[in-house]
C-alpha cells in the first residue's frame, strides 16, 4: 500500500514539474530607469525597457499600468516567442511636477503571476 501512494505521489510530482517547464518568463535587465536631472520646459522625456521572454512558450504581456496620469506606457502587443524581446516605452511628462520623482510601471503578463514593477525616477528642475 505504501508503494503505491509513493508511485501515485511521484507521478504527481513529475507532472507538476513538467507542466512548470512550459511556461513562458518574463525577464528584464534594466528595472530602474534614472532620467538625471531634466528640465521641466524641455517637455517629455521617454525611455525604453526591452523584455525578453526566457521560458517556453509565447508570453503575453495583457496590460501595463503606470502609477501617476503624469506617465504614459506603450508595449508590445503581440506575443513574444521564446529567446525573443519586446519593448515597454514609458514617456514621462514633467510639467507642473517639479522636484524628484519616482513612478512605478506594473506590467501584467502571463510570464508572471501578479505584476512585474518597473521604476522611472529624476529630478525636474
Amino acid at each position: 500500500m505504501k508503494q503505491i501512494i509513493f508511485i501515485v505521489m511521484a507521478m504527481f510530482l513529475a507532472v507538476g514539474t513538467l507542466s512548470a517547464q512550459n511556461n513562458p518568463v518574463i525577464s528584464v535587465q534594466e528595472t530602474t530607469h534614472d532620467f538625471g536631472e531634466i528640465m521641466e520646459g524641455n517637455g517629455t522625456v521617454s525611455h525604453t525597457f526591452t523584455v525578453e521572454n526566457t521560458g517556453d512558450m509565447p508570453l503575453v504581456i495583457t496590460r501595463v499600468v503606470a502609477s501617476c496620469g503624469c506617465t504614459t506606457p506603450e508595449w508590445t502587443k503581440e506575443p513574444i516567442a521564446p529567446g525573443k524581446t519586446g519593448n515597454i516605452a514609458v514617456t514621462f511628462d514633467p510639467k507642473g511636477r517639479p522636484g524628484p520623482f519616482s513612478k512605478t510601471i506594473s506590467v501584467y503578463s502571463n510570464g508572471k503571476s501578479g505584476s512585474y514593477i518597473l521604476t522611472i525616477r529624476g529630478d525636474v528642475k
